[in-house]
Parts: C-alpha cells; sequence; structure tokens
C-alpha cells in the first residue's frame, strides 16, 4: 500500500457511516500509535480518552457546535494534556528507562536531574503550550495511521475545551483536553469523499537549499 495513495485518499470526514464500528484489532493499532508518538524528552504527558458509547458522545454535540461526526463515527478520540507536569513526571519517566533498559542509575541520574530541574523551573503558563504542542505531534501521527490502516478521520478543534472537560469530568484525572479525533468510516453520501485535494504545488511549498 502506497503511503502517498493514502494520504490522498484521507480527507476531514464530515460525515461518517453511524453503522460501521472500528474493529478491536483496528483500535488496538490507533491505542498503540498513539503511545509511540514522538514527544519531547520522552516525556508522556498527554492521554487520549477513548469514547464508544453513543449516549456519552450525544451529550458532548453541543460543546462541539453541532458537529455530528462527535457521535456518528465509530469512536471518538480526546487528546489531553496534564494541567499539572513536574518533577515527579521525570521520575517516572526515569524509572521506566531503567526498568526496560536495565541502565545504570550512574548514567542516568545525571540526565534525570537535568531534566527535572528544566520542567520545574518553567512557568506554569510554558508548560501547558509546550504540552499542547505534543497534543499536535500526536495527532498528526494518529491522522497518518488512520489513512495508511483505511480508518476515515476528522481532526477537530472546534470545540469548548473547559465544557468537555467538565461532561467528561477531566479534572479527576488531572487532564484537559485539547484535540478531539472522531475516527471510523465515512459515509456513502459525505459529498466531500469525492472532492479533488486541494495543496499547491510541492515547488512552492518546499525548499531546497
Amino acid at each position: 500500500m502506497s503511503i502517498i495513495k493514502q494520504l490522498k485518499w484521507r480527507y476531514a470526514t464530515k460525515k461518517f457511516d453511524a453503522t460501521k464500528t472500528l474493529s478491536k484489532e483496528k483500535l488496538n493499532t490507533l491505542k498503540e500509535a498513539f503511545n509511540l508518538t514522538a514527544v519531547s524528552f520522552g516525556l508522556q504527558t498527554l492521554k487520549m480518552v477513548v469514547i464508544e458509547d453513543k449516549i456519552v458522545r450525544e451529550r458532548l454535540i453541543e460543546v462541539a457546535y453541532g458537529q455530528r461526526q462527535v457521535v456518528d463515527a465509530s469512536h471518538l478520540l480526546v487528546l489531553c494534556i496534564q494541567t499539572e507536569i513536574d518533577g515527579n513526571d521525570v521520575n517516572d519517566h526515569f524509572d521506566t528507562i531503567k526498568a526496560i533498559r536495565n541502565t545504570p542509575d550512574a548514567i542516568l541520574n545525571p540526565f534525570k536531574e537535568e531534566l527535572k530541574s528544566t520542567v520545574e523551573d518553567m512557568p506554569a503558563d510554558k508548560k501547558l503550550i509546550w504540552a499542547t504542542k505534543q497534543a499536535y505531534i500526536a495527532l498528526g501521527n494518529l491522522m497518518t495511521v488512520c489513512a495508511v490502516e483505511g480508518i476515515d478521520s476528522c481532526p477537530m478543534e472546534g470545540f469548548i475545551p473547559k465544557a468537555l472537560d467538565e461532561k467528561l469530568e477531566l479534572e479527576k484525572h488531572g487532564l484537559s483536553s485539547v484535540l478531539l479525533l472522531p475516527v471510523g468510516y465515512r459515509a456513502d453520501d459525505d459529498m466531500f469523499a469525492d472532492f479533488k485535494k486541494v495543496r499547491q504545488p510541492i515547488s512552492k511549498t518546499v525548499i531546497e537549499l
């Protein structure tokens, strides 16, 4: 399967087939892809909430400006950032490194302490901006994986994060929503599926030095 062919096939799906559901295997692929997303310093300060329950999703339509993709897709993926990022996250990360690679503390500790200092000295607002940028990396990764797997998706910034957080009680988990990604399969009558993709020629968008 050509990845370029699949990226041309991909589009922001406006209408999903509400009768079609992702297989467990496809959903697990997306979970794995999210978990393998490239992140700054390897710190995973992101979480992905996977919502299949349509009753829960129906309650979210009003905070998503009436966009039916939220409910009609097979699943709704909510990309979230931690509201608090501190030295404990660094400790957890390095504990994981040690457990997986069996790297001695003598090698890990200098890097761990340096990163803890960087994170703890960073102003709270900059931490949130930093984490949010990681969420966009995860979104791009997921969209590409969806295309390769023949899964339709629709990236969405058009919702009210604070209201959605309240409805999903994300504060209990120390999370704040950043992006939505409904995933599933396009409806046969979604006219946007047949539109030609509009992009500038590569000669205008890529500069070679």
